[in-house]
């Protein structure tokens, strides 16, 4: 009997010490299991950071310049960067919406839609001349008869108009809105213009007046006079009719759920910019801080204009 308790005894000890090494094991295997997953979350953390621009010039005109910013953003953060151009406002919009990439610059008038749609946050704009605020311009040939957009105005019927882009803020909303309040521009197919177009771009709005190809073009002032001192265009070429109040610069926006060190990671980045090509790109002399609120102006502007429930390129 006792040779029998003797052997159930010696049983379960070699049950229990299998069970502890087993645990043991599983403990060693869970912890080399979270350590992956920690690994992975800082790759995933540390990958392709994606951003997206808008059309705001020409592409070709821009190339240079993006290669730059890419390469020092690359060094700066320690990570690869990617920067694509989107040929619509309305596709760096969703693509933000949807996080195929993580940064965008639009306009003010996209940002506010996309913070709408998406709780975008503005972290970054620009500054000219130590100022983050440019203006909207109506631009002529330096020769026009027009000294005044209240002069132009009386000729309205036999003027050819250019606005940008739909959906740029300079380019065609706050022009746009002005020329509401004067009575004499209700939407593109609905005005007293001998014709409205929109060119797409800024620097093909200045190309148009100089051409002839229109009388009169709305056009962004920090992109107009970055075209100035890169000598892309000449100065006495042109003669400025009406200028805007003051419009808070375009934003680098960043997807809602980055996280606050890798924003802080980006400001400094840009903030520390100085490379020309770079700045004059974007009609900059430098880069500072931006929030959300800076932007209210703006968005009150694209309610009372209808613009926040409208497809950003059907406008």
């Amino acid at each position: 009997m006792k040779k029998v308790l003797f052997l159930i005894f010696f049983a379960l000890i070699l049950v229990i010490t299998a069970c502890g090494g087993n645990t043991e094991e599983s403990k060693e295997t869970e912890g080399k299991e979270a350590s992956n997953e920690t690994e992975i979350s800082e790759t995933t953390e540390k990958g392709e950071l994606v951003i997206g621009l808008i059309p705001s010039q020409s592409e070709g005109e821009m190339e240079t310049a993006i290669n730059k910013l890419q390469d020092e953003l690359e060094e700066k953060l320690g990570r690869s960067v990617k920067i694509d151009h989107y040929p619509a406002y309305n596709g760096v919009v969703e693509a933000l919406n949807y996080e195929h990439i993580d940064m965008a610059y639009f306009g003010p008038l996209t940002y506010v839609i996309a913070h709408e749609r998406s709780g975008a946050q503005a972290i970054i704009t620009q500054l000219v001349n130590g100022e983050p605020y440019y203006h909207s311009y109506f631009i002529t040939k330096a020769d026009a008869k027009w000294g005044t957009l209240d002069e132009l105005l009386e000729d309205k019927a036999n003027i050819d108009l250019a606005f940008a882009s739909p959906s740029s803020t300079s380019g065609s909303l706050i022009p746009g809105v002005e020329l509401k309040e004067r009575g004499v521009f209700r939407d593109a197919d609905d005005h007293d213009f001998a014709t409205v177009t929109y060119t797409g771009s800024h620097d093909i709005t200045a190309q148009s007046v100089l051409n002839g190809s229109v009388h009169v073009g709305a056009i962004d002032s920090a992109i107009f006079e970055a075209r100035i001192r890169s000598g892309a265009i000449n100065e006495d070429d042109y003669k400025i009719i009406w200028k805007s109040e003051r419009i808070f610069q375009y934003p680098w926006a960043v997807r809602p759920n980055m996280d606050a060190a890798t924003i802080k990671e980006l400001q400094d980045a840009f903030i520390s910019i100085t490379d020309e090509d770079i700045l004059n790109a974007f009609g900059a002399t430098a880069f500072t801080t931006a929030t959300n609120e800076d932007y209210a102006a703006i968005r009150n502007a694209a309610i009372v204009d209808g613009r926040m429930d409208d497809d950003l390129d059907a406008k």
